[in-house]
């Protein structure tokens, strides 16, 4: 499969609904992919760049609720990172749309515990989860 960003598609578990970034404009599962849209207005030079400073950013969000840093972020679907986050008046909410490519990172500092990064242009998410993603809280959300 050919994509604009260079990522490496072969033995990707999403490849049965990715319809390509190419053959879609950058939208592989229907909805935006950061990486497509950055590449498409400044090319692959600078989105490198753009991805660079946003984990600077993620580096210092993890840096400041005392999680180890990230060593980088790739294009994840959301259909993947879209966790649902438990609320104070009981009910879940998602916050990302299943449709979207976004960029994001797992730290796992211990055996238990993950720490996931989800973020794209506008926004940074930092959330907290066990096996399988299950039981989900949000650590850190900021706009950019």
């Amino acid at each position: 499969m050919s994509t604009l960003c260079g990522a490496n598609c072969d033995g990707c578990s999403f490849s049965k609904n990715c319809r390509g970034c190419e053959s879609t404009c950058g939208r592989p599962f229907g909805g935006t992919c950061v990486a497509a849209e950055y590449i498409k207005v400044g090319g692959r030079e600078k989105y490198a760049e753009f991805k660079h400073i946003l984990l600077q950013e993620v580096n210092d969000i993890l840096k400041a609720n005392g999680i180890p840093a990230a060593e980088g972020l790739c294009e994840l679907p959301g259909s993947f990172v879209n966790l649902a986050y438990p609320l104070p008046n009981g009910t879940a909410a998602k916050f990302l749309d299943d449709t979207k490519v976004y960029l994001g990172t797992q730290v796992q500092p211990g055996d238990i515990a993950c720490f996931g990064v989800v973020a794209d242009t506008t926004f940074i998410l930092v959330c907290s989860y066990g096996v399988d993603g299950s039981e989900p809280e949000l650590v850190a959300y900021r706009k950019r």
